[in-house]
């Protein structure tokens, strides 16, 4: 169950691009241990609101806390430090490396050698990089693709590629990933699997979820939480049951 005080948190942010409005006065907030979804039309903001999120996107207005802490004006790569790690509904994976490679280059980021060890070979080089393997095999076995390890990542299939890509997510151990449209391009048993496997992320390895998803069913089965957003403000928040019960969401999204 999540935790009593926000892993995330975002207050009053508002952007603009030239003269329309993206979000105004945005709050919105991501509990620790959940699974929380922001969903909404088309143009609605939310892409916007994930780019605020990992610092792609500078708000004009408001606050973003990681834990309490303002990270308002951290760069992205900072944020990814602090462990904000982001998926994309475009498939982002090296097609022309391994499987393993793929999800190694998502661990790098904790690796403890430096570029001259890495030259050099030294033993602290060597050392990482058997840490770093043996972390991508765990969560290739985790998504079930340790089988595949040495594929070259384009010649899996597109399915596949999507547990790839949540293999080399959670391999950097963040503290909160964001998944854009995960069950994008799935079929009706990928998209189930897709759920069962978020739900593990969240119970078993202990990480944070921010979903944003079309998927009607894999939000309302899987999310502790939703946000709606609408034109750029939030129209509601509450549990899955809370949003579906909602005349105004109903209204704006889910339809009849």
């Amino acid at each position: 169950m999540p935790d009593s005080a926000p892993l995330l948190r975002l207050s009053e942010v508002s952007v603009r691009f030239g003269g329309v409005s993206a979000l105004a006065d945005v709050d919105f907030c991501i509990e620790k241990g959940a699974v929380t979804a922001l969903i909404g039309p088309n143009g609605a903001g939310k892409t916007t609101l994930l780019g605020v999120i990992t610092g792609m996107v500078a708000a004009q207005h408001g606050r973003v806390e990681l834990d309490g802490a303002d990270i308002t004006a951290l760069a992205p790569h900072v944020r990814a430090r602090q462990g904000v790690v982001r998926t994309f509904q475009n498939l982002e994976v090296f097609a022309n490396m391994t499987v393993l490679e793929n999800v190694m280059t998502g661990r790098h980021a904790l690796v403890r050698y430096g570029v001259a060890d890495s030259i050099l070979r030294t033993p602290r080089f060597r050392a990482g990089e058997r840490a770093c393997r043996e972390a991508a095999l765990e969560k290739l076995e985790f998504v079930g693709l340790a089988d595949k390890k040495d594929i070259l990542a384009g010649e899996l299939p597109y399915g596949s590629q999507r547990l790839l890509e949540m293999a080399r997510a959670v391999a950097a151990e963040p503290r909160l990933l964001l998944l854009d449209e995960p069950a994008a391009g799935l079929n009706t048993q990928e998209t189930k699997s897709l759920a069962a496997l978020i739900a593990r992320v969240r119970d078993e390895l202990g990480i944070t979820v921010g979903l944003v998803e079309h998927d009607m069913d894999l939000v309302m089965g899987i999310s502790d939480a939703v946000t709606v957003l609408n034109f750029g403000t939030v129209l509601a928040s509450g549990d899955p049951a809370q949003i579906q019960a909602n005349p105004d969401v109903v209204a704006a999204y889910l339809g009849g």
